[in-house]
Protein backbone atom coordinates (compact mmCIF):
# COMPACT_ATOMS: atom_id res chain seq x y z
CA UNK A 1 0.00 0.00 0.00
CA UNK A 2 1.29 3.30 -0.73
CA UNK A 3 2.71 5.38 2.16
CA UNK A 4 0.84 8.35 2.90
CA UNK A 5 1.22 11.32 5.51
CA UNK A 6 -2.50 13.22 6.75
CA UNK A 7 -2.82 16.58 5.69
CA UNK A 8 -2.49 17.67 9.06
CA UNK A 9 1.23 16.72 9.30
CA UNK A 10 1.75 17.33 5.18
CA UNK A 11 1.06 21.04 6.49
CA UNK A 12 3.17 21.13 9.37
CA UNK A 13 6.22 19.52 7.71
CA UNK A 14 5.40 22.50 4.74
CA UNK A 15 5.35 25.09 7.54
CA UNK A 16 8.57 23.68 9.38
CA UNK A 17 10.79 23.43 5.91
CA UNK A 18 9.96 27.19 5.66
CA UNK A 19 11.17 28.00 8.98
CA UNK A 20 14.05 25.77 8.24
CA UNK A 21 14.87 28.02 5.61
CA UNK A 22 18.50 29.98 5.61
CA UNK A 23 18.32 32.55 2.96
CA UNK A 24 21.13 34.61 1.80
CA UNK A 25 19.57 37.27 -0.50
CA UNK A 26 16.42 38.74 -1.38
CA UNK A 27 15.94 36.67 -4.33
CA UNK A 28 15.95 33.75 -2.64
CA UNK A 29 13.77 34.94 0.27
CA UNK A 30 11.18 35.24 -2.68
CA UNK A 31 11.49 31.94 -3.77
CA UNK A 32 11.77 29.73 -0.50
CA UNK A 33 9.34 32.42 1.79
CA UNK A 34 6.03 30.37 0.69
CA UNK A 35 4.66 26.99 1.42
CA UNK A 36 4.22 24.87 -0.87
CA UNK A 37 2.59 21.27 -1.13
CA UNK A 38 2.67 19.58 -4.33
CA UNK A 39 2.17 15.66 -5.43
CA UNK A 40 0.88 15.69 -8.86
CA UNK A 41 3.54 13.81 -10.78
CA UNK A 42 4.70 10.36 -9.56
CA UNK A 43 8.32 11.74 -8.28
CA UNK A 44 6.94 13.27 -5.69
CA UNK A 45 8.66 13.49 -2.47
CA UNK A 46 8.74 9.94 -0.52
CA UNK A 47 5.66 9.28 -2.85
CA UNK A 48 3.47 11.57 -0.81
CA UNK A 49 4.20 15.09 -1.71
CA UNK A 50 7.35 18.18 -1.81
CA UNK A 51 6.79 20.37 0.52
CA UNK A 52 9.84 22.27 0.10
CA UNK A 53 11.24 22.16 -2.92
CA UNK A 54 9.70 20.05 -6.08
CA UNK A 55 11.48 17.15 -6.59
CA UNK A 56 11.68 18.48 -10.17
CA UNK A 57 13.17 21.58 -8.93
CA UNK A 58 10.38 23.90 -8.78
CA UNK A 59 11.00 26.42 -6.30
CA UNK A 60 7.62 27.02 -3.48
CA UNK A 61 7.16 30.67 -5.27
CA UNK A 62 6.46 28.81 -8.50
CA UNK A 63 4.00 26.05 -6.93
CA UNK A 64 1.88 28.32 -5.42
CA UNK A 65 1.54 30.80 -8.46
CA UNK A 66 0.73 28.02 -10.70
CA UNK A 67 -1.49 27.03 -8.00
CA UNK A 68 -3.47 30.14 -8.85
CA UNK A 69 -2.90 30.12 -11.91
CA UNK A 70 -4.92 26.85 -12.04
CA UNK A 71 -7.69 28.61 -10.04
CA UNK A 72 -7.89 31.76 -12.32
CA UNK A 73 -8.63 29.39 -14.96
CA UNK A 74 -11.14 27.54 -13.53
CA UNK A 75 -13.25 30.59 -12.87
CA UNK A 76 -12.74 31.07 -16.74
CA UNK A 77 -14.27 28.17 -17.24
CA UNK A 78 -16.39 28.53 -15.26
CA UNK A 79 -18.16 31.38 -17.02
CA UNK A 80 -17.12 29.71 -20.56
CA UNK A 81 -19.22 26.86 -19.84
CA UNK A 82 -22.03 28.57 -18.79
CA UNK A 83 -22.03 30.80 -22.02
CA UNK A 84 -22.18 27.78 -24.18
CA UNK A 85 -24.84 26.66 -21.93
CA UNK A 86 -26.99 29.63 -22.70
CA UNK A 87 -25.56 29.62 -26.16
CA UNK A 88 -23.52 26.98 -28.11
CA UNK A 89 -22.08 29.17 -30.06
CA UNK A 90 -20.89 31.45 -27.77
CA UNK A 91 -16.99 30.67 -27.46
CA UNK A 92 -14.00 33.23 -27.65
CA UNK A 93 -10.79 31.41 -29.54
CA UNK A 94 -8.70 33.67 -27.20
CA UNK A 95 -9.99 32.50 -24.23
CA UNK A 96 -9.75 28.97 -25.37
CA UNK A 97 -6.18 29.26 -26.04
CA UNK A 98 -5.23 31.03 -22.87
CA UNK A 99 -6.70 27.90 -21.49
CA UNK A 100 -4.80 25.36 -22.96
CA UNK A 101 -1.52 27.28 -22.74
CA UNK A 102 -2.11 28.37 -19.27
CA UNK A 103 -2.48 24.89 -17.89
CA UNK A 104 -0.01 23.45 -20.19
CA UNK A 105 2.75 25.62 -18.24
CA UNK A 106 1.69 24.46 -15.16
CA UNK A 107 2.64 20.87 -15.63
CA UNK A 108 5.55 18.98 -14.26
CA UNK A 109 8.80 19.81 -15.60
CA UNK A 110 7.16 22.88 -18.12
CA UNK A 111 7.95 26.30 -16.82
CA UNK A 112 9.52 27.14 -13.55
CA UNK A 113 10.31 30.84 -14.51
CA UNK A 114 8.53 32.64 -11.51
CA UNK A 115 8.40 36.37 -13.61
CA UNK A 116 6.35 34.08 -16.72
CA UNK A 117 3.59 32.98 -14.21
CA UNK A 118 3.34 36.24 -12.84
CA UNK A 119 2.62 37.85 -16.39
CA UNK A 120 0.31 33.93 -16.40
CA UNK A 121 -1.88 35.45 -13.39
CA UNK A 122 -2.23 39.16 -14.97
CA UNK A 123 -3.58 37.99 -18.33
CA UNK A 124 -6.05 34.92 -16.30
CA UNK A 125 -7.35 37.96 -14.87
CA UNK A 126 -8.59 39.74 -18.30
CA UNK A 127 -9.19 36.66 -19.64
CA UNK A 128 -11.68 35.99 -16.53
CA UNK A 129 -13.48 39.41 -16.98
CA UNK A 130 -13.71 38.51 -20.87
CA UNK A 131 -15.26 34.99 -20.15
CA UNK A 132 -17.63 37.32 -17.45
CA UNK A 133 -18.35 39.43 -20.51
CA UNK A 134 -19.08 36.56 -23.01
CA UNK A 135 -21.70 35.30 -19.95
CA UNK A 136 -23.31 38.13 -20.17
CA UNK A 137 -23.31 38.72 -23.51
CA UNK A 138 -24.94 34.71 -24.00
CA UNK A 139 -27.78 36.08 -21.67
CA UNK A 140 -26.21 34.85 -18.56
CA UNK A 141 -27.37 37.08 -15.51
CA UNK A 142 -25.92 35.49 -12.33
CA UNK A 143 -22.76 35.59 -10.50
CA UNK A 144 -21.11 32.30 -10.20
CA UNK A 145 -19.31 31.17 -7.01
CA UNK A 146 -16.04 29.89 -6.60
CA UNK A 147 -13.15 30.47 -8.51
CA UNK A 148 -15.36 32.21 -10.54
CA UNK A 149 -15.35 35.03 -8.26
CA UNK A 150 -11.94 35.22 -8.41
CA UNK A 151 -10.62 39.27 -8.36
CA UNK A 152 -7.92 41.69 -7.55
CA UNK A 153 -6.64 45.12 -8.29
CA UNK A 154 -3.09 44.53 -7.07
CA UNK A 155 -0.56 42.96 -8.81
CA UNK A 156 2.29 42.42 -6.72
CA UNK A 157 4.37 39.28 -6.37
CA UNK A 158 3.80 39.21 -2.73
CA UNK A 159 0.15 40.27 -2.53
CA UNK A 160 -0.49 37.48 -5.68
CA UNK A 161 1.62 34.89 -3.23
CA UNK A 162 -0.74 35.80 -0.34
CA UNK A 163 -3.70 34.93 -2.31
CA UNK A 164 -1.86 31.85 -3.79
CA UNK A 165 -1.58 29.88 -0.54
CA UNK A 166 -5.25 30.02 -0.28
CA UNK A 167 -5.80 28.23 -3.32
CA UNK A 168 -3.50 25.49 -2.82
CA UNK A 169 -4.27 21.55 -2.63
CA UNK A 170 -3.84 22.00 1.25
CA UNK A 171 -6.39 24.72 2.10
CA UNK A 172 -8.54 23.20 -1.50
CA UNK A 173 -8.46 19.94 0.91
CA UNK A 174 -10.39 21.16 3.87
CA UNK A 175 -13.71 21.59 1.78
CA UNK A 176 -13.75 18.27 0.76
CA UNK A 177 -13.90 14.34 2.27
CA UNK A 178 -10.45 12.73 1.17
CA UNK A 179 -11.85 10.51 -2.21
CA UNK A 180 -13.97 13.18 -3.59
CA UNK A 181 -10.95 15.49 -3.79
CA UNK A 182 -8.99 12.87 -4.41
CA UNK A 183 -10.96 12.10 -7.88
CA UNK A 184 -10.86 16.45 -8.01
CA UNK A 185 -7.48 16.43 -8.34
CA UNK A 186 -7.10 13.13 -10.93
CA UNK A 187 -9.66 14.85 -13.12
CA UNK A 188 -7.34 18.36 -12.70
CA UNK A 189 -4.44 16.64 -13.92
CA UNK A 190 -6.06 14.88 -16.85
CA UNK A 191 -7.01 18.25 -17.98
CA UNK A 192 -3.55 19.36 -17.90
CA UNK A 193 -2.47 16.44 -19.75
CA UNK A 194 -5.25 17.22 -22.61
CA UNK A 195 -4.55 20.51 -22.58
CA UNK A 196 -0.85 20.29 -23.38
CA UNK A 197 -2.01 17.26 -26.14
CA UNK A 198 -4.08 19.88 -27.49
CA UNK A 199 -1.69 23.23 -27.33
CA UNK A 200 0.43 20.21 -29.91
CA UNK A 201 -2.69 20.40 -31.89
CA UNK A 202 -3.51 24.12 -31.46
CA UNK A 203 0.16 25.14 -33.08
CA UNK A 204 -0.12 22.68 -36.06
CA UNK A 205 -3.60 25.11 -36.62
CA UNK A 206 -6.06 22.20 -35.52
CA UNK A 207 -8.39 22.98 -33.42
CA UNK A 208 -11.85 21.47 -32.02
CA UNK A 209 -14.46 23.49 -30.48
CA UNK A 210 -16.06 20.53 -28.98
CA UNK A 211 -12.86 19.73 -27.22
CA UNK A 212 -12.59 23.33 -25.74
CA UNK A 213 -16.02 23.08 -24.65
CA UNK A 214 -15.21 19.83 -22.96
CA UNK A 215 -12.28 21.26 -21.22
CA UNK A 216 -14.21 24.12 -19.91
CA UNK A 217 -17.25 21.82 -18.74
CA UNK A 218 -14.86 19.47 -17.11
CA UNK A 219 -13.18 22.42 -15.13
CA UNK A 220 -16.66 23.94 -14.27
CA UNK A 221 -18.09 20.76 -12.45
CA UNK A 222 -14.97 20.08 -10.31
CA UNK A 223 -16.07 23.70 -9.03
CA UNK A 224 -19.44 22.94 -7.90
CA UNK A 225 -18.82 22.73 -3.42
CA UNK A 226 -21.69 19.87 -3.83
CA UNK A 227 -19.99 17.51 -5.81
CA UNK A 228 -19.64 13.95 -5.00
CA UNK A 229 -17.64 10.57 -5.40
CA UNK A 230 -20.88 9.16 -7.01
CA UNK A 231 -20.83 12.32 -9.90
CA UNK A 232 -17.09 12.44 -9.78
CA UNK A 233 -16.15 9.20 -11.29
CA UNK A 234 -18.01 9.33 -14.50
CA UNK A 235 -16.71 12.51 -14.84
CA UNK A 236 -12.96 11.50 -14.83
CA UNK A 237 -14.20 8.47 -17.65
CA UNK A 238 -15.41 11.90 -19.61
CA UNK A 239 -12.30 12.98 -19.30
CA UNK A 240 -10.94 10.27 -20.81
CA UNK A 241 -13.17 10.21 -23.72
CA UNK A 242 -12.79 14.36 -24.70
CA UNK A 243 -8.93 13.45 -24.54
CA UNK A 244 -9.32 10.60 -27.03
CA UNK A 245 -10.93 13.00 -29.30
CA UNK A 246 -7.67 15.12 -28.61
CA UNK A 247 -4.96 12.89 -29.59
CA UNK A 248 -7.07 11.89 -32.48
CA UNK A 249 -6.99 15.43 -33.16
CA UNK A 250 -3.11 15.71 -32.86
CA UNK A 251 -2.38 12.37 -35.06
CA UNK A 252 -4.57 13.87 -37.65
CA UNK A 253 -2.63 17.33 -37.17
CA UNK A 254 0.69 15.53 -37.43
CA UNK A 255 -0.38 13.50 -40.33
CA UNK A 256 -1.92 16.24 -42.47
CA UNK A 257 1.09 18.18 -42.37
CA UNK A 258 3.93 15.98 -41.92
CA UNK A 259 2.78 12.65 -43.93
CA UNK A 260 1.92 9.03 -42.62
CA UNK A 261 5.12 8.04 -40.33
CA UNK A 262 7.03 5.07 -41.97
CA UNK A 263 9.50 2.80 -40.00
CA UNK A 264 13.41 3.96 -40.36
CA UNK A 265 16.24 3.36 -38.76
CA UNK A 266 17.55 5.93 -36.90
CA UNK A 267 21.15 7.42 -36.77
CA UNK A 268 22.74 7.91 -33.58
CA UNK A 269 26.27 8.33 -34.58
CA UNK A 270 27.18 12.22 -34.57
CA UNK A 271 28.22 13.64 -38.04
CA UNK A 272 30.69 15.88 -37.74
CA UNK A 273 30.02 19.99 -38.22
CA UNK A 274 28.12 22.68 -36.51
CA UNK A 275 24.67 21.17 -34.58
CA UNK A 276 21.69 21.92 -33.11
CA UNK A 277 19.53 19.62 -30.73
CA UNK A 278 15.54 19.93 -30.56
CA UNK A 279 14.24 18.18 -27.40
CA UNK A 280 10.51 17.76 -25.66
CA UNK A 281 7.77 17.07 -27.98
CA UNK A 282 6.92 20.14 -30.76
CA UNK A 283 6.95 18.65 -33.88
CA UNK A 284 6.26 22.07 -35.47
CA UNK A 285 9.06 23.71 -33.91
CA UNK A 286 11.25 20.79 -35.46
CA UNK A 287 10.14 21.83 -38.74
CA UNK A 288 10.61 25.30 -38.59
CA UNK A 289 13.83 24.78 -37.17
CA UNK A 290 14.52 22.08 -39.90
CA UNK A 291 13.28 24.93 -42.58
CA UNK A 292 15.45 27.42 -41.05
CA UNK A 293 19.26 26.10 -41.08
CA UNK A 294 19.18 24.63 -44.54
CA UNK A 295 22.06 26.17 -46.52
CA UNK A 296 23.46 27.32 -43.27
CA UNK A 297 25.85 24.24 -42.39
CA UNK A 298 23.97 23.05 -39.75
CA UNK A 299 22.91 19.25 -38.37
CA UNK A 300 19.75 18.99 -36.41
CA UNK A 301 19.39 16.17 -34.19
CA UNK A 302 16.53 15.32 -32.16
CA UNK A 303 16.45 14.50 -28.62
CA UNK A 304 14.13 12.37 -25.79
CA UNK A 305 10.40 12.39 -27.21
CA UNK A 306 11.60 13.69 -30.69
CA UNK A 307 12.70 10.60 -31.76
CA UNK A 308 9.63 9.81 -33.62
CA UNK A 309 9.77 12.91 -36.03
CA UNK A 310 12.26 10.83 -37.86
CA UNK A 311 9.65 8.81 -39.12
CA UNK A 312 7.53 11.45 -40.71
CA UNK A 313 8.12 11.54 -44.53
CA UNK A 314 8.06 15.80 -45.01
CA UNK A 315 10.75 15.79 -41.92
CA UNK A 316 12.86 12.74 -44.26
CA UNK A 317 13.32 15.14 -47.01
CA UNK A 318 15.35 17.40 -44.53
CA UNK A 319 19.39 16.05 -45.43
CA UNK A 320 20.59 17.65 -42.56
CA UNK A 321 18.04 15.88 -40.39
CA UNK A 322 21.16 14.23 -38.64
CA UNK A 323 20.15 11.54 -36.54
CA UNK A 324 19.21 11.53 -32.49
CA UNK A 325 21.13 12.12 -29.88
CA UNK A 326 20.92 11.01 -25.99
CA UNK A 327 18.04 9.39 -24.04
CA UNK A 328 15.25 9.99 -22.43
CA UNK A 329 14.57 13.46 -20.56
CA UNK A 330 16.08 12.43 -17.09
CA UNK A 331 19.76 12.12 -18.80
CA UNK A 332 19.63 15.43 -20.02
CA UNK A 333 22.27 17.36 -17.81
CA UNK A 334 24.33 14.86 -19.40
CA UNK A 335 23.47 14.55 -22.47
CA UNK A 336 23.01 18.65 -23.45
CA UNK A 337 26.40 18.81 -21.13
CA UNK A 338 28.28 16.59 -24.20
CA UNK A 339 26.15 18.29 -27.11
CA UNK A 340 28.69 20.90 -28.62
CA UNK A 341 26.03 23.14 -30.35
CA UNK A 342 22.66 24.66 -29.72
CA UNK A 343 19.37 23.19 -27.25
CA UNK A 344 15.92 24.14 -27.92
CA UNK A 345 13.14 22.61 -25.47
CA UNK A 346 9.90 22.82 -27.60
CA UNK A 347 8.09 21.51 -24.42
CA UNK A 348 8.27 19.77 -21.60
CA UNK A 349 10.40 17.67 -19.98
CA UNK A 350 13.36 20.52 -18.79
CA UNK A 351 15.03 20.10 -15.43
CA UNK A 352 17.37 22.84 -14.22
CA UNK A 353 20.16 23.26 -16.67
CA UNK A 354 23.93 22.89 -15.67
CA UNK A 355 25.74 26.10 -16.19
CA UNK A 356 28.19 24.62 -18.83
CA UNK A 357 24.99 24.77 -21.09
CA UNK A 358 23.15 27.46 -19.80
CA UNK A 359 24.13 30.15 -22.77
CA UNK A 360 23.21 27.57 -25.79
CA UNK A 361 20.13 26.61 -23.95
CA UNK A 362 16.17 28.15 -25.32
CA UNK A 363 13.26 27.72 -24.20
CA UNK A 364 10.03 27.95 -26.78
CA UNK A 365 6.28 28.46 -26.21
CA UNK A 366 5.12 27.49 -22.50
CA UNK A 367 8.84 26.14 -21.52
CA UNK A 368 10.57 28.46 -19.07
CA UNK A 369 13.23 28.82 -16.80
CA UNK A 370 15.06 31.71 -14.96
CA UNK A 371 17.76 32.87 -16.73
CA UNK A 372 17.45 31.14 -20.02
CA UNK A 373 16.77 32.85 -23.17
CA UNK A 374 12.96 32.90 -24.26
CA UNK A 375 12.39 32.54 -27.95
CA UNK A 376 8.60 34.10 -29.06
CA UNK A 377 7.90 33.34 -32.69
CA UNK A 378 9.14 31.15 -34.77
CA UNK A 379 12.11 33.40 -35.64
CA UNK A 380 15.60 30.38 -34.63
CA UNK A 381 18.26 33.12 -35.65
CA UNK A 382 19.53 33.57 -32.49
CA UNK A 383 19.44 29.94 -31.80
CA UNK A 384 21.50 29.65 -35.05
CA UNK A 385 24.12 32.34 -34.41
CA UNK A 386 24.48 30.49 -31.17
CA UNK A 387 25.07 26.98 -33.09
CA UNK A 388 27.51 28.82 -35.60
CA UNK A 389 29.70 29.68 -32.77
CA UNK A 390 29.71 26.68 -30.79
CA UNK A 391 32.05 23.70 -31.19
CA UNK A 392 30.39 21.46 -33.19
CA UNK A 393 31.18 17.68 -33.46
CA UNK A 394 34.70 16.14 -34.12
CA UNK A 395 35.67 13.60 -36.19
CA UNK A 396 34.87 10.35 -34.73
CA UNK A 397 32.59 12.11 -32.20
CA UNK A 398 30.53 9.15 -30.06
CA UNK A 399 27.54 8.90 -30.02
CA UNK A 400 24.59 8.55 -27.13
CA UNK A 401 23.28 5.29 -27.63
CA UNK A 402 22.96 2.39 -30.54
CA UNK A 403 21.06 2.59 -33.68
CA UNK A 404 16.57 2.85 -32.74
CA UNK A 405 14.55 2.07 -35.48
CA UNK A 406 10.55 4.20 -35.14
CA UNK A 407 7.94 5.25 -37.32
CA UNK A 408 5.79 2.41 -36.44
CA UNK A 409 2.46 4.59 -36.21
CA UNK A 410 -0.99 3.04 -36.42
CA UNK A 411 -1.14 3.21 -40.65
CA UNK A 412 2.46 1.36 -40.48
CA UNK A 413 0.88 -1.56 -38.59
CA UNK A 414 -2.74 -1.20 -40.33
CA UNK A 415 -0.64 -1.42 -43.82
CA UNK A 416 0.10 -4.86 -42.98
CA UNK A 417 -2.82 -5.95 -41.11
CA UNK A 418 -3.43 -9.65 -42.69
CA UNK A 419 0.37 -10.60 -42.17
CA UNK A 420 -0.24 -9.39 -38.71
CA UNK A 421 -3.64 -11.20 -38.02
CA UNK A 422 -2.46 -14.89 -39.94
CA UNK A 423 0.65 -14.35 -37.50
CA UNK A 424 -1.99 -14.46 -34.68
CA UNK A 425 -4.17 -17.04 -36.71
CA UNK A 426 -1.21 -19.32 -37.16
CA UNK A 427 -0.24 -19.17 -33.51
CA UNK A 428 3.34 -17.46 -34.80
CA UNK A 429 2.72 -14.19 -32.52
CA UNK A 430 0.90 -15.16 -28.88
CA UNK A 431 0.90 -12.14 -27.50
CA UNK A 432 1.07 -8.31 -27.73
CA UNK A 433 2.67 -6.04 -25.09
CA UNK A 434 2.14 -2.18 -24.65
CA UNK A 435 5.05 -1.40 -22.65
CA UNK A 436 5.95 3.03 -22.57
CA UNK A 437 4.67 5.78 -21.03
CA UNK A 438 6.85 8.37 -19.31
CA UNK A 439 10.39 7.69 -18.32
CA UNK A 440 11.69 9.38 -14.92
CA UNK A 441 15.04 9.18 -12.67
CA UNK A 442 13.71 6.15 -10.23
CA UNK A 443 15.80 2.94 -10.46
CA UNK A 444 12.71 1.24 -10.05
CA UNK A 445 11.81 2.11 -13.59
CA UNK A 446 14.13 -0.85 -14.66
CA UNK A 447 11.15 -2.58 -13.77
CA UNK A 448 10.54 -1.71 -17.23
CA UNK A 449 13.24 -3.09 -19.49
CA UNK A 450 12.98 -6.19 -17.03
CA UNK A 451 9.67 -6.48 -18.50
CA UNK A 452 10.25 -6.34 -22.18
CA UNK A 453 13.06 -8.49 -21.81
CA UNK A 454 11.12 -10.96 -20.64
CA UNK A 455 8.96 -10.96 -23.19
CA UNK A 456 8.26 -14.49 -24.50
CA UNK A 457 9.84 -15.01 -28.26
CA UNK A 458 6.77 -15.80 -29.72
CA UNK A 459 4.95 -12.51 -28.67
CA UNK A 460 5.40 -8.60 -30.15
CA UNK A 461 6.20 -5.38 -28.33
CA UNK A 462 4.58 -2.06 -28.91
CA UNK A 463 6.20 0.86 -27.27
CA UNK A 464 5.85 4.60 -27.31
CA UNK A 465 6.59 8.03 -25.05
CA UNK A 466 10.33 8.59 -23.69
CA UNK A 467 9.79 5.06 -21.34
CA UNK A 468 10.89 3.33 -25.04
CA UNK A 469 14.20 4.35 -24.10
CA UNK A 470 14.59 1.89 -21.29
CA UNK A 471 15.12 -0.61 -23.91
CA UNK A 472 14.60 1.17 -27.77
CA UNK A 473 18.22 -0.64 -28.63
CA UNK A 474 18.27 -3.90 -27.73
CA UNK A 475 17.87 -6.37 -30.98
CA UNK A 476 14.56 -8.19 -30.13
CA UNK A 477 14.87 -9.62 -33.87
CA UNK A 478 11.11 -10.45 -35.58
CA UNK A 479 8.45 -12.97 -35.86
CA UNK A 480 7.95 -13.64 -39.61
CA UNK A 481 9.31 -10.45 -40.71
CA UNK A 482 7.32 -8.66 -38.17
CA UNK A 483 9.42 -6.57 -35.72
CA UNK A 484 9.09 -7.74 -32.29
CA UNK A 485 9.62 -4.07 -30.99
CA UNK A 486 7.09 -1.39 -32.89
CA UNK A 487 7.71 2.00 -31.84
CA UNK A 488 4.24 3.69 -32.64
CA UNK A 489 5.36 7.04 -31.66
CA UNK A 490 5.31 9.92 -28.74
CA UNK A 491 2.92 9.50 -26.09
CA UNK A 492 0.32 10.84 -27.47
CA UNK A 493 0.42 7.83 -29.97
CA UNK A 494 -1.28 5.75 -27.80
CA UNK A 495 -4.16 6.34 -29.39
CA UNK A 496 -2.41 5.10 -32.28
CA UNK A 497 -1.90 1.55 -29.91
CA UNK A 498 -5.81 1.96 -29.36
CA UNK A 499 -6.02 2.00 -33.24
CA UNK A 500 -4.14 -1.32 -33.51
CA UNK A 501 -5.95 -3.00 -30.91
CA UNK A 502 -9.42 -2.21 -32.16
CA UNK A 503 -8.84 -3.23 -35.93
CA UNK A 504 -7.50 -6.51 -34.44
CA UNK A 505 -10.74 -7.14 -31.93
CA UNK A 506 -12.41 -6.53 -35.60
CA UNK A 507 -10.32 -8.91 -37.66
CA UNK A 508 -10.74 -11.65 -35.20
CA UNK A 509 -13.75 -11.40 -34.50
CA UNK A 510 -13.71 -11.12 -30.65
CA UNK A 511 -16.52 -8.81 -28.55
CA UNK A 512 -13.92 -6.76 -26.64
CA UNK A 513 -10.02 -5.63 -26.87
CA UNK A 514 -9.82 -7.28 -23.41
CA UNK A 515 -10.09 -10.31 -25.34
CA UNK A 516 -7.23 -9.49 -27.17
CA UNK A 517 -3.94 -11.57 -26.53
CA UNK A 518 -2.77 -7.65 -25.75
CA UNK A 519 -1.48 -6.32 -22.32
CA UNK A 520 -0.70 -3.07 -21.15
CA UNK A 521 1.98 -2.17 -19.12
CA UNK A 522 2.08 1.56 -18.41
CA UNK A 523 5.01 3.91 -17.01
CA UNK A 524 3.71 6.88 -15.90
CA UNK A 525 5.26 10.15 -14.72
CA UNK A 526 2.79 13.48 -15.09
CA UNK A 527 0.31 14.83 -16.11
CA UNK A 528 -0.01 13.69 -19.57
CA UNK A 529 -0.08 9.84 -18.63
CA UNK A 530 -2.66 10.68 -16.45
CA UNK A 531 -4.60 11.76 -19.82
CA UNK A 532 -3.80 8.95 -21.04
CA UNK A 533 -4.76 6.47 -18.57
CA UNK A 534 -8.15 8.13 -17.82
CA UNK A 535 -8.46 7.53 -21.96
CA UNK A 536 -7.84 3.96 -21.50
CA UNK A 537 -10.03 3.67 -18.41
CA UNK A 538 -13.01 5.12 -20.67
CA UNK A 539 -12.42 2.47 -23.60
CA UNK A 540 -12.68 -0.24 -20.73
CA UNK A 541 -9.30 -1.32 -20.72
CA UNK A 542 -8.66 -3.85 -18.25
CA UNK A 543 -5.81 -5.31 -16.41
CA UNK A 544 -3.25 -2.08 -16.45
CA UNK A 545 -0.06 -2.63 -14.67
CA UNK A 546 0.51 0.75 -13.35
CA UNK A 547 4.24 2.23 -12.17
CA UNK A 548 6.77 2.09 -10.78
CA UNK A 549 4.23 3.86 -7.88
CA UNK A 550 0.94 4.50 -7.97
CA UNK A 551 -0.36 8.26 -7.84
CA UNK A 552 0.38 9.93 -4.73
CA UNK A 553 -3.29 11.92 -4.66
CA UNK A 554 -5.36 8.78 -5.76
CA UNK A 555 -6.84 7.39 -1.92
CA UNK A 556 -7.45 4.19 -0.96
CA UNK A 557 -10.83 3.80 -1.54
CA UNK A 558 -10.55 5.33 -5.45
CA UNK A 559 -7.88 3.15 -5.74
CA UNK A 560 -9.92 0.14 -4.66
CA UNK A 561 -12.62 0.74 -7.22
CA UNK A 562 -10.58 1.27 -9.96
CA UNK A 563 -8.70 -2.11 -9.10
CA UNK A 564 -12.18 -3.60 -8.68
CA UNK A 565 -13.67 -1.93 -12.08
CA UNK A 566 -10.81 -1.83 -14.24
CA UNK A 567 -8.41 -4.71 -13.00
CA UNK A 568 -5.84 -1.93 -12.43
CA UNK A 569 -2.66 -3.29 -10.60
CA UNK A 570 0.85 -1.66 -9.29
CA UNK A 571 3.70 -3.13 -11.11
CA UNK A 572 5.41 -6.11 -9.57
CA UNK A 573 8.50 -8.11 -10.89
CA UNK A 574 9.77 -7.62 -14.68
CA UNK A 575 9.67 -11.66 -15.64
CA UNK A 576 6.61 -12.43 -13.27
CA UNK A 577 4.83 -10.08 -14.62
CA UNK A 578 5.25 -11.14 -18.28
CA UNK A 579 3.55 -14.70 -17.50
CA UNK A 580 0.82 -13.01 -15.55
CA UNK A 581 -0.30 -10.75 -18.37
CA UNK A 582 -0.02 -13.28 -20.87
CA UNK A 583 -2.50 -15.63 -18.59
CA UNK A 584 -5.03 -12.97 -18.08
CA UNK A 585 -7.80 -14.81 -17.24
CA UNK A 586 -10.37 -13.44 -19.65
CA UNK A 587 -8.01 -13.09 -22.41
CA UNK A 588 -9.57 -15.86 -24.81
CA UNK A 589 -7.43 -15.90 -28.03
CA UNK A 590 -4.40 -16.36 -25.42
CA UNK A 591 -5.85 -18.69 -23.00
CA UNK A 592 -6.47 -21.00 -25.97
CA UNK A 593 -3.06 -20.40 -27.52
Amino acid sequence: MLRRVSRAVALRQAKAACLQMRCMNLNDVREHAPIMFCYQCEQTNQGTGCDRIGMCGKRPRVAILQDLTVHIVKGISQYAHAARKLNPSASSPEIDRFVLDSLFATMTNVNNDRERFLVYIKEAADMLEKAKALYKQAGGTETLKGPAEWSTTVYDEDSLSEMAEKVGVLNRALAYDEDTFSLIELITYGVKGMAAYAHHAMVQGKESDDIYAGIHMLLSEICDPNTTVETLLPLALKAGEINVGVMALLENAHISSYGVPTPKQVNTTPIPGKCILVSGHDIQDMFNILKQTEGTGINVYTHGELLPAHGYPELQKFPHFAGHYGGAWQKQRIDFNDFPGAIVMTTNCMIEPKSSYKKRIFTRQTVGWPGIPHITGNDYSEVIKCALACDGFKEGAPGKTGPMTTGFGADAILANAETVVNAIKNGDIKHFYVIGGCDGRESSRSYFTDLAKAVPKDSVILTLGCGKFRFNTEDFGDIGGVPRLLDVGQCNDAYGAVRVALALKDALGVSSVNDLPISFGVSWFEQKAVAVLLSLLYLDVKNIHLGPRLPAFVTPNVLDVLVKTYGISPVGAGPTDAIKMRNMPNNHLASSA
